[in-house]
């Protein structure tokens, strides 16, 4: 008896427990299955032709020279008249990515022959690409600063981005074994170097060093991205170092490898944080002047903000604002996390003097003009209007001469005239409707036929060149 309550009071809990446990794990293992079969690429990576496909781009001569030529040229054009569709065009048939691509991979394999050659492929590429798009601007009418061209005259978050996802992009295209069309990829790689080359060239043309410095500057960080994104993933793949045949040698060039690892891939870190941060802090001091710098009756006309100083500067046009307002928006600035520490200095437009006046100036001026924009606009439609509804009262008149004039003149030069009358014949030929001045004249009763149309003649012809008219009518009335 007592045997049977303890198995009644002791129901399988611990099999039922362990049969949900082994289910949960089962599915668990089932969905990690599935995340290392879909995202891993080591067993379709082939190691080898990847190697050998990376150091064949890696040369810059013949077709690849040409092809980078005419790249540039389209790509300076499309920068030239703020073309995004151009530039996109000229990123399809670029070989800009060969040698960067070249530098991760030497670098991750310890070949340093690679390396070197890659290098000096590197600096063939940038300096045809610099005398081409420096031909091409030195030469062009336009040398207007557009929005596309200004864009590249500094790095940002963005770019660095660009270039990181684009250079893991065509990296592990070129990983995969068989064939995909690296050539679309190699599109990510061309928009972070080629704009940023094609603007150098652009700011020693028109001799704006800034613009050059800046646009070689951006380059520069892309490439070492770039690079780096070779790098990091054909180590994470395991590619083969080189081998060589003196081991002193090989580890001393391991050294060396890595140092350059080191040394490209910390500054580069350092530099990636301050744009995330800089990118950062400008959102925020954009969000923060338009929620919160608001005030009834004010109108901002300007602001900009100042990473480097951590000032933000905004001008207000209108009602003053209250300084208890004022201090308020200065209060929250301090509390928010991002912003903390910065200055905010207001600009009201009562003020006379400084930047505040050039910029209520600039605004007074701007409505001016868009009012007599606006009126011209409104003149000249009228005018338009006039001018159709003297041209139509013109048909019906005597076209602008003086009829008294004519008769007299006409009364002296032919004497066997008796009357004249004048009025506009409209006649049609069914495709088009012509309004003719017409003179009917009387004769007096002793003049022959023959007479009559030798006169009628010659009032036509004196009528025609009198009166400055094309076409003509005299007719006899009787």
């Amino acid at each position: 008896m007592e045997n049977k309550e303890n198995i009644g009071s002791n129901p399988p809990v611990e099999n039922i427990d362990k049969t949900d446990f082994s289910q949960a794990g089962g599915i668990w293992k089932g969905i990690k299955d599935f995340i290392s079969e879909l995202l891993d690429i080591r067993d379709d990576t082939d190691r080898e032709s990847t190697v050998e496909a990376i150091k064949k781009d890696i040369s810059f001569k013949g077709h690849n020279a040409w092809i980078l030529i005419f790249s540039i040229f389209v790509a300076s054009i499309g920068l030239n008249v703020s073309s995004t569709a151009v530039v996109i065009g000229a990123m399809l048939i670029s070989p800009l990515m060969g040698p960067i691509v070249g530098i991760g991979l030497s670098v991750a394999i310890n070949d340093v022959d690679t390396l070197r050659k890659s290098f000096i492929n590197l600096g063939v590429m940038v300096g045809l690409s610099v005398l081409t798009a420096y031909t091409y601007f030195l030469i062009s009418p336009v040398k207007e600063e557009t929005p596309e061209l200004i864009a590249r005259t500094y790095p940002t978050i963005l770019d660095v981005l660009v270039a990181i996802f684009g250079g893991l992009a065509l990296i592990v295209a070129k990983t995969k074994r068989g064939t995909i069309a690296s050539v679309i990829f190699g599109v990510a790689i061309a928009t972070a170097l080629m704009p940023p080359l094609c603007t150098v060239g652009y700011g020693l043309a028109i001799g704006k060093w800034s613009y050059a410095g800046g646009a070689l500057y951006l380059f520069s960080i892309n490439a070492v991205f770039i690079a780096l994104s070779t790098f990091v993933v054909s180590k994470l793949l395991g590619f083969p170092l080189v081998r060589y045949a003196n081991s002193k040698r090989r580890k001393r060039i391991a050294q060396l490898a890595s140092i350059i690892a080191i040394i490209v891939m910390i500054p580069s870190v350092i530099l990636f944080v301050n744009l995330l941060n800089k990118q950062v802090y400008e959102s925020k001091a954009r969000e923060f002047l338009s929620e919160v710098v608001r005030y009834s009756g004010a109108e901002s006309v300007k602001s900009n903000q100042d990473y480097a100083k951590k000032r933000l500067e905004v001008y207000l046009i209108g009602v003053p604002v209250p300084e208890p307002t004022l201090a308020s928006w200065r209060e929250q600035l301090a509390e928010n996390e991002v912003l903390k520490g910065s200055k905010l200095i207001v600009h009201q437009g009562v003020s006379t003097s400084g930047d505040m006046a050039s910029i209520s100036s600039q605004v007074k001026s701007g409505i001016l003009e868009d009012l007599y924009v606006k009126n011209q606009e409104v003149l000249e439609n009228k005018d338009a209007k006039i001018q159709l509804l003297e041209n139509e009262l013109m048909k019906y008149k005597s076209s602008g001469f003086s009829f008294k004039d004519i008769s007299e003149e006409i009364k002296v030069n032919y004497n066997k005239v008796e009357s004249l009358s004048y009025a506009n014949t409209i006649s049609t030929n069914f495709s088009k409707i012509d309004t003719i001045p017409t003179f009917n004249v009387s004769w007096k009763k002793n003049t022959s036929k023959s007479e009559q149309r030798t006169e009628l003649v010659k009032i036509q012809k004196w009528l025609g060149l009198r009166l400055k008219l094309d076409t003509v009518l005299v007719r006899t009335y009787n």
